[in-house]
């Protein structure tokens, strides 16, 4: 059996890269949809975007080298800390559901707030200040966002979250690769 603080540096060592990428890409949709269509249609295809990201990102885990469905991999307890995170991140859609009932035009802050609060247990458990910072600056742009376009909200919410996630995506890349000691410029084999 292994210690807490050997988990814990093996959980470090990862690259964790496919999920921000899978909300990156499910985020964008959700703003091209805001774009194209009613608002009632674009709240459907929130809840569908928002809903695929685990199973995009369990996709393009294979992609990036960490996949997720890797049965061989030994199991780590900070992977079940992490897990509570996205837990929770999904039980605040009880927030967020009678508020969508209320005001059809709330579900982009809720749903784009409450779910980016599992980068707060994820960067204490990596030890960086730069996840926080992700939700830190998420939240408050997307309620800047969202009191100041009021009729731009289904587009400007998820582009909001689409920007947060780019350098996070960058500095993930960039740590990862520190780590591994490859060199910046190379792409990952």
């Amino acid at each position: 059996m292994s210690t807490l603080d050997q988990e814990l540096a093996l959980f470090r060592q990862r690259r964790f890269l496919a999920m921000p990428l899978a909300g990156t890409l499910a985020w964008s949709a959700v703003a091209a949809a805001g774009m194209l269509l009613p608002l009632q249609a674009a709240c459907i295809a929130l809840f569908i975007c928002t809903g695929c990201i685990v199973y995009l990102g369990m996709a393009l885990s294979r992609l990036t080298g960490e996949n997720f469905m890797d049965k061989s991999r030994p199991k780590n307890r900070f992977d079940g800390l992490f897990m509570a995170g996205v837990a929770q991140a999904l039980l605040v859609y009880a927030i967020a559901l009678p508020f969508y009932g209320l005001d059809r035009s709330s579900l982009p802050l809720t749903v784009g707030i409450l779910t980016g609060l599992m980068w707060l247990p994820f960067g204490w458990i990596i030890g960086s200040w730069v996840p926080a910072a992700h939700t830190v600056v998420r939240t408050v742009a997307i309620l800047a966002v969202w009191v100041a376009f009021p009729a731009q909200r289904m587009v400007l919410v998820p582009l909001v979250i689409v920007a947060a996630y780019l350098p996070t995506i960058w500095w993930l890349e960039r740590r990862w690769r520190g780590l591994s000691g490859l060199p910046r410029g190379l792409a990952a084999a």
